[in-house]
């Protein structure tokens, strides 16, 4: 991917397991730049590495220590905040982008970003905010809008995933959808079983059509569409062996 990805700073941390929590959904979804200002002790037997999952291995351990003046320096920066009560009489908090919009912003600039996270208590201040080139903030409930750290992170990163997320690594709906030669098949043993129940024949076409359009609409993958076959080729199998018992039931007796 040739965008660049942003860095993820988190500014005066006051938990470290928090910090791991971040580098675990940075590793999630695609992101290995982690920027630390004013850190608490990374100990790698502390519960920073004990949050942070397979990140212990390269997101944690390389992460850099820097200055809020560095961070700004260096980078188109997007504060990331709770929801507050400001509008557009006062600008340290708004306008601010939701994490989608952020994503959406985020397509058409290929500019080194960083999203830059506060406090576990009281995120980050006028002051820190008022530096920053952008706000971004996560809609939640007006009773209780305010998020922890880690969560805060993880919506963020998700919501950004289709532009930190290699091509390769995300699900592919039509290499999964199973062969139109299985799929037709599919189709085909339908058919038999609504001849082998009996089904009423100037109703078969459309029925047929209706379960086609259904299927289509669905994308069933390879082993949805194995196991849809199995039940019917078992279904079909038994009502034509009941029909040929009761056949041979009504047959004249030879004796």
């Amino acid at each position: 991917m040739s965008r660049r990805r942003p860095v993820v700073v988190v500014v005066d941390a006051e938990t470290p397991g928090n910090v791991g929590t971040i580098a675990r959904a940075m590793k999630n979804f695609g992101l290995t730049e982690l920027k630390l200002v004013n850190p608490p002790e990374l100990d790698p037997d502390g519960e920073a590495y004990g949050f942070a999952g397979h990140a212990r291995e390269d997101v944690l351990p390389n992460a850099e220590e820097m200055t809020l003046d560095e961070v700004v320096e260096r980078y188109h920066t997007v504060g990331c905040t709770a929801i507050t009560g400001e509008d557009s009489r006062r600008h340290v908090r708004f306008p601010f982008k939701t994490p989608r919009e952020l994503a959406e912003s985020l397509r058409t600039v290929d500019a080194p970003t960083a999203l830059v996270f506060g406090r576990e208590g009281r995120g980050l201040d006028n002051e820190e905010l008022g530096r920053l080139d952008e706000v971004c903030s996560i809609p939640a409930s007006s009773e209780y809008p305010v998020l922890n750290l880690g969560q805060a992170a993880t919506i963020l990163l998700y919501e950004l995933r289709e532009l930190t997320v290699e091509e390769t690594q995300l699900p592919d709906v039509e290499r999964e959808r199973a062969d139109e030669s299985d799929v037709e098949r599919f189709h085909d043993f339908v058919a038999e079983f609504l001849d082998e129940s009996g089904y009423k024949e100037v109703k078969r076409d459309k029925t047929q059509r209706l379960v086609r359009r259904l299927v289509g609409r669905a994308h069933p993958t390879d082993r949805e569409i194995h196991t849809l076959l199995g039940v019917l080729r078992r279904a079909s199998g038994q009502l034509r062996h009941r029909r040929e018992l009761l056949a041979e039931y009504d047959e004249p007796d030879r004796w």
